[in-house]
């Protein structure tokens, strides 16, 4: 780290852009989706600054119309893991002791990238590679990555400020230097956002860290935009390594390697869960304690007392439900109604969901597109088809789906008559909302319930007009969600407004997109240095009288 302060600039968040018919921003977009679908890209692995290509290809495909080929990627092998370890470790020493403001510019440039002139192209590549719409992509590929980049330089230049205490004149001189960790950082990024896959593995690596970056293959395509963008920013070789290979297979490299110092994971409670089994069994290995930092699975709710607004809720349920056909990890999927506003809120939901488009991407009317692949898809549908045939379940809305040319699921609406019904509880990941409907006096005992209907603790929502009861949800739900809204959806967080993260099965909190997160990525050494040192050993109190 520098000896030297610098005023970074002040952060504030990257504007969203409409797309309304006729802007530039739209026309320009269209081009560039129409640009993108018309070649085929060869995206390699991205090891020690090098372009690595083996040969064994495989396909990529938008999830809308997956008899269309974007292109292939090259897939890799232990023996590519190794290497990438190797690369990264080659490349620590310069890269670490880089002063701080030098790796600052390399990530505020890639902002400004994203911002300006790879805009069109990161949202692009989003919208084919992961099947998100226009305003889904922007808030995504564009502003959060850029907020992410931004708000992360400005909390590292903050934490390198905060100093100890040394009163002049003392003799005495304290300080601390927040030195990267020891070793390499795995990164493990999902398919969902891809600002988070461009933020796990950056945000190690500003600190000093150095990074193995795996990627779900279905988000490739746009990861690799990403690393484009990032070389052009001057991203030295072999800082981070962009690789492809199974989990299995890098995890066996990975988690037995001596230098192994960290994960930065964003994707399921049950990989996470055996990620942090198998570093425990190996801890004897690895020359530090890991961090284990993971943001995993959510059973997200909103909770309506019978004083809500019910276009408030009724709103608040279809964004938070079927906005990126529920693949979000904040997605609203179990609802809790009182019984008096149920028949109007019904009512406006089916009103809701008959206006909704589903279809491809690159047709900016439609508001739902498809689900990630078919593996996701078959799950989906094992579920929908189950709760048709349950006579405890009330099929409300949806409950089609078909995967001839996309994986399109209907947006679906249940409702349960047991709170506790398999899709109350479990995460399912798509486009389907399970509804309960209480009786209006048992508010604070269906607060219970939510409390307890899932292992998860992510995201959380009440919806209500009196102040009172959001006091008492607040309150009772305080461990139910690491995020928690009143009077709006459960989904949407801002970086450096509402830093995101949740507990129990959810993961660890460590709240992406601020300074909590930051500080897990640096280890602190205390220097103590005495201007005029004692010479003799007797203190004062052993002199005689």
């Amino acid at each position: 780290m520098s000896k030297g302060f610098y005023n970074v600039p002040t952060a504030i968040n990257e504007p969203v852009k409409n797309y309304a018919p006729g802007s530039a921003e739209r026309k320009e977009l269209q081009a560039m989706l129409s640009q993108l679908r018309s070649q085929s890209v060869d995206v390699p692995m991205y090891i020690g600054g090098k372009e690595i290509r083996t040969g064994k290809k495989v396909r990529l495909a938008p999830p809308h119309d997956h008899k269309h080929t974007l292109g292939h990627f090259h897939g890799g092998d232990k023996s590519h893991i190794k290497l990438a370890i190797k690369a990264a470790l080659a490349a620590k020493k310069n890269w670490e002791k880089l002063p701080w403001e030098q790796r600052a510019s390399i990530f505020l440039k890639a902002a400004d990238l994203i911002a300006g002139p790879y805009r069109a192209k990161l949202n692009a590549a989003t919208m084919l590679g992961q099947s998100k719409n226009v305003f889904q992509a922007e808030v995504d590929s564009a502003c959060e990555i850029v907020d992410f980049l931004r708000f992360n330089v400005q909390y590292m230049s903050e934490i390198y400020r905060q100093q100890p205490l040394s009163v002049s004149g003392s003799g005495i001189w304290n300080r601390v230097e927040h030195r990267p960790l020891e070793g390499f950082i795995f990164a493990l990024t999902p398919f969902n956002f891809t600002a988070i896959a461009g933020n796990l593995p950056t945000s190690c690596a500003m600190m000093g860290n150095v990074v193995v970056w795996k990627p779900s293959n279905t988000a490739i395509y746009s990861a690799n935009v990403l690393m484009e963008i990032f070389i052009k920013a001057g991203l030295p070789a072999g800082v981070i390594n962009l690789v492809y290979v199974s989990g299995p297979e890098a995890g066996d490299v990975i988690f037995s390697h001596p230098d192994f110092a960290g994960i930065h994971f964003t994707g399921s409670t049950e990989v996470f869960r055996n990620v942090w089994k198998t570093i425990g069994s190996n801890i004897h290995l690895y020359k530090s304690y890991p961090r284990i930092v993971g943001e995993t699975g959510g059973k997200d709710f909103i909770v309506a007392h019978p004083s809500a607004d019910i276009r408030v809720l009724s709103t608040a349920l279809t964004r938070g439900a079927f906005e990126y056909q529920g693949q979000k990890c904040s997605a609203a999927s179990r609802a809790y109604i009182p019984k008096s506003i149920w028949p109007k809120l019904k009512d406006l939901l089916i009103a809701d969901l008959k206006s909704i488009k589903m279809g491809p991407t690159e047709d900016f009317t439609n508001f739902v597109n498809a689900v990630i692949d078919e593996k996701s898809f078959d799950k989906l549908a094992a579920y929908i088809e189950a709760a048709k045939k349950d006579k405890k379940v009330e099929l409300i809305a949806g409950g089609k789906y078909n995967k001839s040319k996309g994986y399109f699921i209907e947006p679906t609406i249940l409702r349960a008559k047991d709170p506790f019904y398999v899709t109350m509880c479990e995460e399912l990941f798509g486009p389907v909302l399970t509804v309960y409907v209480y009786e209006d006096s048992k508010f604070e005992q269906l607060l219970d319930t939510v409390n307890k209907t899932s292992n998860y603790a992510l995201t959380g929502s009440i919806i209500s007009q009196d102040r009172y009861a959001i006091e008492t949800a607040t309150r009772k739900l305080n461990q139910a969600a690491g995020n928690f809204y009143i009077n709006d959806k459960c989904t949407g967080a801002v970086v450096g407004q509402q830093p995101f993260g949740g507990a129990r099965g959810s993961g660890t909190n460590d709240k992406a997109g601020s300074m909590i997160n930051l500080l897990r990525w640096v280890s602190p050494r205390t220097i103590k240095e005495t201007f005029v040192p004692p010479t003799d050993y007797r203190y004062p109190f052993l002199q005689k009288e």
